[in-house]
């Protein structure tokens, strides 16, 4: 595989805001032989993508849905023979109940996919964090973003691109109450918020993350972080 070719693309959270937009694009990417979504239940592209620029019917053939029990992720060993992962697995606290069970599904399942990925040879890893993730935080959800950035990093995937967004803008299936105050007050705002945290779009996210991943030229740096600001400016 050429340095610039994304080859086989394994999409985790494929079904959330990032995810499919990272699919869309990825399908469309002449340089992705396939799309492998990992996926808790069966959703067929149409439904998954929705409405939206329409798809060849080479690009359409590109798609592998990928169900799978992602607490028993060992006994789906061979989908994680790929070229790049794209990581945008997350929940909310609300959405979670509990924070054991945030963790589990923003540190623990991203963590597994990555190392099932690097024994297989995966050389690129694409995170989809947060504004403001580290480790040292007080702040339980940025500490446990800040956990998963340091955690990925030390498997020594031979590239590694983390996108820290504000708010994320786009379609959404379900209401976060919080997401949304902060959306409508930003309208309201919009002048006093600098571009660190102004919202951008979920194709913005993913768009840059898949670029800055083939961008750099070999031996560059092995790791970049991808501010908000970055992602606003793309596209």
């Amino acid at each position: 595989m050429d340095g610039d070719e994304l080859g086989v693309v394994l999409i985790v959270g494929a079904s959330g805001l990032v995810g499919r937009e990272a699919v869309r694009l990825c399908l469309q990417d002449a340089t992705v032989r396939e799309v492998r979504a990992l996926l808790r239940r069966d959703v067929g592209l149409d439904d998954l993508l929705g409405p939206g620029e329409p798809l060849t019917d080479a690009q359409r053939s590109k798609f592998r849905p990928c169900v799978v029990d992602f607490d028993r992720l060992e006994r789906h060993t061979g989908l994680f023979d790929v070229d790049t992962v794209f990581c945008a697995l997350g929940t909310t606290l609300r959405q979670a109940g509990s924070q054991a069970a945030f963790r589990r599904v923003d540190f623990e399942w991203p963590l597994q996919v990555a190392r099932l990925a690097h024994v297989h040879g995966a050389r690129r890893f694409l995170l989809v964090s947060a504004l403001g993730a580290s480790s040292r935080s007080r702040v339980f959800y940025n500490r446990v973003k800040g956990e998963l950035e340091d955690a990925v990093r030390d498997i020594g995937f031979q590239r590694l691109c983390v996108a820290r967004p504000s708010l994320l803008q786009g379609e959404r299936g379900e209401f976060r109450p919080g997401e949304r105050l902060g959306l409508c007050l930003s309208r309201w705002f919009f002048a006093l918020i600098p571009d660190s945290h102004r919202p951008v779009h979920v194709r913005q996210v993913a768009a840059a993350l898949l670029a800055a991943c083939c961008a750099d030229q070999p031996g560059g740096p092995a790791r970049r972080v991808l501010t908000n600001a970055e992602l606003r400016a793309m596209l």
